[in-house]
């Protein structure tokens, strides 16, 4: 048997890699029962196009997976343990003026390696802004739309979508930075 001696560093630093996602999705359907692992879906037929005008000349959204702060729905703070009952289940939009107070403890992550403390890694809104004030994106919309992560590909093909696409084309969006959490 050949034995490998190894710095404790080394060792330490082995033992503390970030979450594998995927894996840990797959666990996660074969322990409620289900017959198969979650698959990932794949959309090839998916309707993306390029833009008909330039970014500076384009009306941005912002779509986000970010939840409206709720006080009386627990710990909602940057680093606060996974709390289900901040969740949200239905698309919703805000105005962005003024800044809203959206927060991602609902959100399943890796809270040992990274936190919710710049809220720009989850809702960039505030660089989005700078970047229509610098004339790099054209018009920012005056509200961000959301939508919920209930780890439904049918609720969010059949009915999330959609709901987005509708919001969408009621502000006469050109193109839309979907930051996902």
């Amino acid at each position: 048997m050949t034995t490998i001696d190894a710095p404790a560093e080394f060792i330490e630093a082995t033992l503390d890699l970030p979450i594998r996602y995927i894996d840990r999705s797959r666990a996660y359907y074969l322990s409620l029962g289900y017959d198969n692992p979650f698959r990932w879906p794949h959309n090839t037929d998916a309707p993306f196009a390029r833009m008909a005008k330039p970014a500076r000349e384009a009306r941005i959204a912002l779509i986000s997976t970010a939840a409206p702060y709720q006080p009386d729905k627990g710990d909602q703070g940057a680093w606060a343990a996974y709390n289900a009952d901040a969740k949200f289940t239905r698309v919703y939009s805000m105005p962005i003026d003024p800044a809203p107070d959206v927060r991602i403890s609902h959100i399943g992550y890796d809270r040992k390696h990274t936190s919710a403390e710049d809220i720009n890694t989850y809702f960039p809104l505030a660089r989005m802004k700078e970047a229509a004030a610098a004339g790099r994106i054209g018009h920012l919309n005056e509200r961000f739309f959301a939508v919920p992560t209930l780890r439904s590909q049918r609720l969010t093909i059949e009915r999330d979508a959609p709901e987005i696409e509708a919001l969408c084309r009621e502000d006469r969006i050109d193109a839309a930075l979907l930051v996902a959490t």
